[in-house]
C-alpha cells in the first residue's frame, strides 16, 4: 500500500489524466456512474480532467438571490454537525478533529459551538465549486497528506492512517460573519486547482475545481452566526445525507 501512494505515484497517475489518452476512459466512467450530461455544455474534451471539470450550462446552478440564505457552495451529498471539543468527523476515510483538520489549534477554537458541513461529491456531481456571500479572503493554508503506520511494518499486518491534502481560505464574509471553506483532496495530491486570489470575492463567483481525485467541500461557521434547515441536522442524525446542488439554499443567517 505504501508502494500505491507514493507522491510519484500519485503524481503520475494526475498527469495521465491531462493526456489525451486519457479520453478513451470517458465513456465507461459516464456508463458506470450515470453521468447525466443534460446540464453541461457541449464540446469536444482533450483529456479525462476535461471531462471531469466540465462547466454546466447558464442557468443550470441558480445562486438563490436572497443574501441572508446560507448557499451550498458546490454539489454533493450534505451532513451538518455542531462543533464541540470532542467533536470527531470522518472525511474521505480519515478522522480528524477541528484543530487537526486545520493544523492550527487557536484558529480552531473560534469555531467552538459553531457549525461543520460537510459536502461530499459523487463522480456524477459537477466539480466546480464557489464562494458563499461576499467578502475577502483573510489568509490561506495548504496541506499535503500524511501517511502514518500504527503498527511497526515487522509485524505481518500493520494498521495505517492518513491525513489527506487540503487546502483552506479563512473568510470574512459579508452576513455570516468569519467562514472557513476547504477542499479536500487525495493522499499527496488532492488535485485541487483554486484560482488565485488575494482580495474580495462576490456570492456565487467560481473559487475553484476537483480535478480527479478531490471531492469534499468542508464549511465552518462561528458560533450563532447561521441556522442550518432543521431537515438537514435531522437526516445527518439517522445517518442520512442530504442531496444538494451548487446555490441551493441550506439555512440562514441569525
Amino acid at each position: 500500500m505504501r508502494a500505491l501512494i507514493k507522491p510519484a505515484l500519485s503524481k503520475s497517475f494526475g498527469l495521465f489524466m491531462d493526456r489525451s489518452v486519457s479520453k478513451r476512459i470517458i465513456p465507461s466512467f459516464i456508463r458506470n456512474n450515470n453521468v447525466c450530461l443534460k446540464d453541461y455544455k457541449k464540446k469536444e474534451y482533450t483529456s479525462f480532467n476535461d471531462f471531469f471539470t466540465r462547466e454546466v450550462k447558464e442557468g443550470c446552478r441558480p445562486i438563490s438571490e436572497n443574501t441572508s440564505e446560507v448557499i451550498a457552495p458546490c454539489d454533493g451529498k450534505l451532513t451538518a454537525y455542531t462543533i464541540t471539543n470532542d467533536s470527531l468527523f470522518q472525511i474521505k476515510n480519515s478522522v480528524y478533529s477541528i484543530s487537526c483538520l486545520l493544523q492550527d489549534k487557536e484558529l480552531a477554537d473560534e469555531f467552538l459551538g459553531g457549525q461543520c458541513l460537510i459536502f461530499r461529491l459523487m463522480p456524477e456531481d459537477y466539480h466546480r465549486y464557489c464562494y458563499i456571500d461576499n467578502g475577502k479572503i483573510l489568509s490561506q493554508q495548504k496541506i499535503k497528506g500524511v501517511l502514518h503506520t500504527v503498527r511497526p511494518i515487522a509485524y505481518p499486518r500493520y494498521s495505517i492512517y492518513t491525513q489527506n491534502a487540503r487546502e483552506y481560505v479563512v473568510l470574512q464574509t459579508k452576513n455570516f460573519g468569519k467562514v472557513i471553506q476547504m477542499e479536500v483532496g487525495a493522499l499527496f495530491v488532492g488535485r485541487i486547482v483554486n484560482h488565485e486570489k488575494e482580495d474580495g470575492f462576490v456570492r456565487g463567483e467560481e473559487k475553484g475545481m476537483f480535478e480527479f481525485g478531490g471531492s469534499t467541500i468542508v464549511m465552518l461557521f462561528q458560533k450563532d452566526r447561521i441556522k442550518i434547515e432543521d431537515v438537514i441536522y435531522e437526516n445527518t442524525l439517522q445517518n442520512k445525507e442530504t442531496i444538494v446542488k451548487m446555490g441551493d439554499p441550506i439555512g440562514e443567517k441569525k
